[in-house]
């Protein structure tokens, strides 16, 4: 019989089956062993049923949970009660025509029809756990908070410089211990916000500075279309490669936005290189 792929050259098969006597050990064995397989193929699948099976053998385990290295899906991903994804790396690659069916717990990228949350367990309370759902509004939100003490300057990050549009930073204030009658008296150059206090106080304080991102920071021109005519994301009237939509690609390697002199083989960076 030829061996099938993946296998060794010098693997020979055992023979004929013969079933264990039930005296032997037949508990599970923890972990895996052989041959790693690379190319994505279908779990196998018995055509032998629970009445046709020996009944002096060990009796069979099923995947009731599973580790795999690499999961690839379809068309379908049918969740009964929640999918949960945990970990540091990235739930992505190209979707082509998913479907998803259940409730999403996890970090979401991209856009969801509904609520986009999370849901993690509780730090302190084995028993408990937390769900937030993610800011959204009709900009592209970016923000910076702290504390203010005995300074009156607030000094940006300096990656905001050419990021966000300096016409769109707001501040909020919100003083300590006593009354100071707090005033954002400028914002210089989109760099620095300059605080007073109208009452002479010592300046002590809480601050929150959020901005709006360029759409795209190379032309200052795209603006974000909120409400747009059409059926799909397809319908959109700017330019969708600024956007991670459902459906679409969750795993760029590269900006869709360069600097005109920047000199990026996009074909070696697809290819992760």
């Amino acid at each position: 019989m030829a061996n099938s792929p993946g296998q060794p050259e010098d693997f020979e098969f055992p023979g004929e089956f013969i079933p264990s006597p039930t005296s032997q050990d037949c508990s599970k064995k923890a972990g895996g062993w052989g041959v790693p397989m690379t190319d994505y193929e279908y779990i196998w699948y018995a055509n032998a049923g629970e009445d046709d099976y020996p009944k002096d053998a060990c009796k069979p385990y099923y995947h009731k949970a599973a580790q795999i290295d690499n999961f690839k899906v379809n068309v379908l991903l049918d969740g009964a009660a929640s999918l949960n994804l945990t970990g540091t790396g990235t739930f992505g690659g190209e979707v082509a025509a998913p479907t998803f069916r259940g409730n999403f717990v996890g970090n979401l990228t991209g856009t969801a029809s509904g609520n986009k949350g999370f849901d993690i367990p509780h730090v302190k309370d084995g028993g408990k756990r937390i769900r937030h759902i993610c800011v959204e509004g009709p900009e592209s939100g970016i923000y910076v908070r702290g504390s203010l003490k005995d300074a009156n300057e607030i000094v940006l990050p300096e990656y905001w410089d050419g990021l966000v549009d300096p016409e769109t930073i707001t501040v909020t204030l919100t003083q300590i211990g006593y009354s100071q009658d707090l005033i954002v008296d400028k914002i210089e150059w989109g760099k620095i916000v300059r605080i007073r206090s109208g009452n002479g106080a010592n300046i002590n304080c809480f601050y929150e500075v959020w901005a709006a991102r360029h759409i795209n920071p190379m032309n200052h021109d795209e603006k974000l279309h909120v409400v747009y005519e059409g059926n799909s994301p397809k319908d959109y009237p700017g330019n969708n490669e600024y956007y991670l939509l459902g459906g679409w690609d969750y795993d760029r390697r590269e900006t869709k936005w360069r600097r005109p002199e920047d000199e990026i083989d996009s074909v070696n960076l697809d290819k992760g290189a």
